[in-house]
């Protein structure tokens, strides 16, 4: 009986001393000279929400429904988005090399490739070598060296007919 009135006593102030420390971050007593802000989905990091203005338009669209379940609800991709994206390119293409695709966050909406491949944020096409299908794509950078693999939209994933649970590797273009 003592050890649960000693543990329960210990876990109460674990608590209060958390919560005192978060306090005085807010106060500056913390140490620390910011307090961040929590994110809008506790499930999703702030670094990974990316808003619609850092798409381009050919390729961004409205977030997905807070119920939303299924591969189809969270893909808010038009049907004219689609149609466009999968559309041969009317420019030749620059082939950036092949990379290994993962599903990324599929609350993201829509037609993107997180990549090593490219060190700024550009227009491009992914091409899924088993089927020859490809999609339109805004290319954004991520951090790696450029072996390293990449994350792609639900939407994208889709229109090239590529697993969403599986490793796909694609060939990465600049578009234009």
């Amino acid at each position: 009986m003592k050890r649960f009135l000693i543990s329960g006593a210990a876990a109460l102030s674990l608590t209060a001393c958390a919560q005192m420390g978060g306090l005085a971050d807010r106060i500056g007593l913390g140490g620390r000279a910011e307090v961040s802000e929590a994110p809008a989905d506790p499930f999703v990091p702030a670094e990974a929400i990316v808003t619609e203005t850092a798409l381009a338009p050919a390729t961004a669209a409205p977030p997905p429904p807070p119920a939303a379940r299924t591969a189809e609800a969270l893909d808010t991709t038009t049907p004219e988005q689609r149609a466009a994206a999968t559309a041969a390119p009317a420019q030749p293409t620059r082939a950036l090399g092949t990379t290994v695709v993962s599903l990324g966050s599929p609350t993201e909406p829509g037609l993107w490739l997180k990549t090593p491949l490219v060190k700024e944020e550009a227009q491009g096409r992914v091409t899924n070598p088993a089927n020859g299908k490809s999609s339109l794509v805004t290319l954004l950078p991520l951090d790696g060296p450029a072996t390293a693999g990449s994350r792609m939209s639900l939407a994208a994933l889709r229109l090239i007919e590529a697993s969403l649970t599986d490793l796909t590797e694609v060939e990465v273009a600049l578009e234009g």
